[in-house]
């Protein structure tokens, strides 16, 4: 504070013996200035702790240097990553991350979610909430908000789209039991009906036995939650079949830990008398025991490439459409 009163950008000029425009390129980095007078600068801004007023720079920019992060479920591991991945994006570049939880079942809609976001004229947002409706994303569209979507594909709808690799790394990891383990009785956990990245993992699931010359074994397919105690509610379905089976690929690791849950309560040796694997390789998948069999899915480059392309987008990029797929890779561990 300068005395009483909040410090202006015309107190840091006046300090440093500078215009008041030079030192609006110095804080916004954006006109070269020569290296004597930036340290001037920024000395001043040291000394008299001096703070930008976002609001005041909104008006002029008719920006508000903040992007918003929607998923389903904040405290899955996936996306804490996801979240830190844009962070770091976004903080080099001055911007601010706002993190909101629109849960699939229950909880804050997803259309109030963006309608919140939306009425404050966000800059762009970044869409990790799968299972999202085409009015959805024509409501981000229409605000003219930027959209990056994940996990989905580019032709569902507006926006850039960032996404793994999900068809193929669950197909390669259903190979590897099925080819490699032999595994014949392989049955599949997924997430809620018809909400992604469960239905790719499952086409997946699905291609590989087919390659195998198997169909899929309806009675070991399975719909719950991307939850532990999704995970623990489909395992107790498949160990009750009449036939069980002797692997389970599971659509998250959330899921596969709580099948490991019900496995050890039950006394089902893990990997001896069921094979157990996940998706997406949090931190857990290698501190649970056994440890999980699974497929990387990198949260953190994921949100770094979503940052990267709404930046890009902030900074005037206005070509077509633009999908990364990052690829995928299968970790052999102790449950399989």
């Amino acid at each position: 504070m300068h005395g009483s009163r909040r410090v202006k950008i015309v107190d840091v000029a006046a300090a440093a013996g500078v215009s008041v425009t030079t030192v609006s390129h110095v804080i916004s980095g954006r006109r070269p200035v020569s290296a004597a007078t930036r340290a001037r600068v920024e000395d001043a801004v040291r000394r008299l702790g001096y703070q930008a007023d976002p609001s005041a720079r909104g008006l002029r920019t008719q920006r508000t240097d903040t992007i918003g992060l929607v998923v389903p479920d904040i405290t899955n591991p996936f996306n804490t990553e996801l979240a830190a991945g844009i962070q770091a994006i976004a903080y080099a570049r001055g911007l601010l991350t706002v993190v909101c939880e629109a849960p699939i079942t229950g909880g804050p809609r997803l259309p109030a979610v963006l309608g919140q976001l939306t009425a404050r004229r966000l800059d762009g947002i970044v869409l990790g909430r799968f299972g999202a409706q085409r009015a959805d994303l024509d409501l981000i569209a229409a605000s003219g908000t930027r959209l990056v979507r994940l996990g989905t594909r580019i032709a569902d709808g507006p926006g850039d789209v960032v996404r793994g690799a999900e068809t193929e790394g669950m197909r390669e990891l259903v190979r590897y039991l099925a080819g490699e383990h032999g595994y014949r009785r392989i049955g599949f956990i997924g997430g809620e009906t018809g909400v992604e990245p469960g239905g790719e993992r499952y086409e997946g699931y699905r291609q590989a036995l087919a390659e195998a010359g198997r169909t899929v074994p309806e009675d070991l397919t399975v719909w719950t939650g991307f939850t532990r105690e999704g995970g623990r509610a489909g395992a107790a379905r498949l160990l009750d079949a009449a036939e069980p089976p002797d692997a389970v690929v599971c659509a998250n690791d959330l899921i596969a830990i709580g099948a490991l849950d019900v496995a050890r309560q039950r006394g089902v040796h893990v990997p001896g008398r069921l094979a157990v694997t996940g998706y997406d390789d949090i931190d857990a998948a290698s501190m649970v025991s056994p440890a999980l069999t699974t497929v990387v899915n990198p949260a953190r480059e994921i949100g770094r490439s979503a940052a990267r392309l709404l930046i890009d987008r902030l900074d005037g990029d206005d070509g077509p459409a633009r999908e990364i797929v990052l690829t995928h890779q299968v970790v052999r561990r102790a449950s399989a």
